[in-house]
């Protein structure tokens, strides 16, 4: 990698970490490519990146973001987990990890606000961004759809009395 290119992925870097709720730092012993490649396909599905770099370039694209203080956990074999939603690279991360034990949640952050191991893992126990949404906007149905059975109920039972007078009318 010539000097140009690593210039290209510390921009890189810089932007994606700017621009992220959360970076989650993996430390993978030993993972075939194969499950190196089922993981990046789970971090895509989730809508997270799942990133691979050199330690001490990954080191210089945190300066002058809010995630300057995990560079100390940038140590060995690393890789980077991010994503906008701030529990999606979380979720992924970790539950990939359930299922291979050579990858090793090793911290993270989310905006100013460092993460060890087990802050990762709660944060992967919370309801997604879109889980929240579709939360509130069933609350807010909810009132909606009471109000039209109320409204519908009278009708409903005229109509039963209805059917029954002509029911034994016809027996």
């Amino acid at each position: 990698m010539d000097r140009a290119e690593k210039k290209a992925l510390v921009a890189s870097l810089n932007r994606v970490f700017s621009e992220t709720g959360v970076v989650v730092i993996t430390r993978n012993h030993g993972l075939t490519v194969a499950q190196v490649t089922a993981l990046r396909g789970k971090m895509r599905d989730a809508g997270a990146g799942y990133k691979v770099a050199k330690n001490k370039l990954a080191r210089i694209a945190l300066e002058g973001t809010p995630y300057t203080g995990i560079s100390d956990m940038l140590v060995g074999p690393t890789a980077l987990a991010t994503s906008s939603d701030p529990v999606a690279a979380a979720k992924a991360a970790v539950d990939f990890a359930k299922t291979n034990e050579k990858l090793e949640i090793v911290g993270g952050a989310m905006g100013d606000t460092i993460l060890d191991a087990n802050g990762i893992k709660q944060l992967a126990t919370l309801p997604s961004l879109d889980e929240l949404r579709a939360k509130i906007i069933g609350l807010i149905n909810a009132p909606a759809t009471k109000v039209v059975q109320i409204v519908q109920a009278p009708a409903a039972q005229l109509a039963r009395v209805m059917g029954a007078y002509a029911a034994k009318d016809a027996a």
